[in-house]
């Protein structure tokens, strides 16, 4: 298996800590002080990212297991920036918040660097899948 070095890891931390903090300070205040007729979506979004922020402070002990998160941070931003904000800027139209949120989704450009290309290719492309069927015979105990 590929080894990550130390210096990979802390970047990782560092990634993790900045999702979580900034989750911690924007999203759960919301969340703790949600009104009883609070709008369906805007409760489902400041739910999902109470959970990415917890997932992400897992994430500063277990960098390397909660890289799905990471790779998921990565690909909705990206999808977001593509389908979504960049037809608004070409076509001129694109309003105060959407630019906010694609700049903060920019900012995000640090993800890729912090990750661990080598391992992931090793870990998720190289490396066999799980099984679909239940266990082999020569793995039944008799």
């Amino acid at each position: 298996m590929t080894d990550v070095s130390l210096f990979r890891l802390y970047l990782l931390r560092a990634v993790y800590l900045l999702i979580g903090a900034g989750l911690l300070v924007q999203v759960w205040p919301s969340i703790l002080s949600a009104e009883p007729g609070q709008d369906l979506m805007q409760g489902v979004v400041n739910c999902m990212l109470g959970a990415l922020c917890v997932l992400a402070l897992l994430g500063i002990r277990y960098p390397l297991r909660m890289l799905p998160l990471l790779l998921w941070e990565l690909a909705w931003k990206t999808l977001w920036l593509v389908m979504v904000a960049l037809p608004q800027w070409r076509a001129g139209t694109m309003d105060e918040g959407t630019a906010a949120t694609a700049f903060a989704c920019l900012v995000g450009v640090v993800v890729p660097l912090a990750l661990p290309w080598r391992y992931l290719f090793e870990r998720y492309l190289r490396a066999p899948g799980d099984r679909w069927r239940g266990p082999a015979a020569a793995d039944r105990v008799q």
